[in-house]
């Protein structure tokens, strides 16, 4: 049952899980990379993220289904267990049988399940760097991780900026390694703290 792509889906959720159990109590209200997002708004981002997973590949609903239902603050009282059991239930839903092979409705259109995963493998990736930013914890991605970042990401990284949450990208500087290309291409600078 060797499937690269949930094995790089289980790697990105583990390495984010790694830095949310790394928040300090004095660390929500923190800012992140992420203009006018807080630690915790940053969490509560990737969780609700998550939340969509099992409605959206397992059960087959549409977003118009769920509807409001991962709107507003979804991490409660315990942030921490709530991303625990968030991450638990996607990495779940995309593993079980069939589920990449199923196409999902999501705010732009029918698509492959594999594609979403994929997606959501660059989403946790690049926000384990913002959040390593917010706190202050190591902020060197794995490699493998990172190129599957960059392949996913490539194709469509000009048309990100359109959305509204994502900065234009940025010109890498000569020589760059792949995880500062990567976060050129999604509009960051990985230069020191608050450079």
């Amino acid at each position: 049952m060797d499937n690269p792509l949930l094995d790089r889906h289980g790697e990105a959720l583990d390495l984010f899980t790694d830095r949310v159990h790394a928040v300090r109590a004095d660390q929500w209200g923190a800012p992140t990379p992420c203009a006018e997002w807080s630690v915790r708004d940053l969490v509560n981002h990737l969780t609700a993220e998550q939340l969509w997973v099992p409605p959206l590949v397992g059960e087959g609903r549409t977003m118009a289904e769920v509807g409001d239902a991962f709107d507003g603050d979804v991490l409660g009282d315990d942030p921490v267990a709530t991303w625990d059991r968030a991450a638990a239930a996607s990495r779940a839903a995309f593993a079980g049988r069939g589920a990449l092979e199923r196409t999902v409705r999501l705010s732009f259109g029918p698509t492959r399940a594999d594609a979403y995963c994929s997606q959501m493998v660059l989403d946790a990736v690049v926000h384990t760097w913002d959040l390593s930013r917010g706190i202050g914890a190591n902020e060197r991605l794995p490699r493998p991780l990172v190129d599957f970042a960059l392949k996913e990401v490539a194709p469509y990284a000009d048309s990100l900026p359109q959305s509204g949450l994502f900065d234009p990208p940025l010109e890498p500087p000569p020589g760059a390694d792949a995880q500062t290309r990567l976060l050129a291409l999604l509009g960051r600078e990985s230069g020191p703290s608050g450079a």
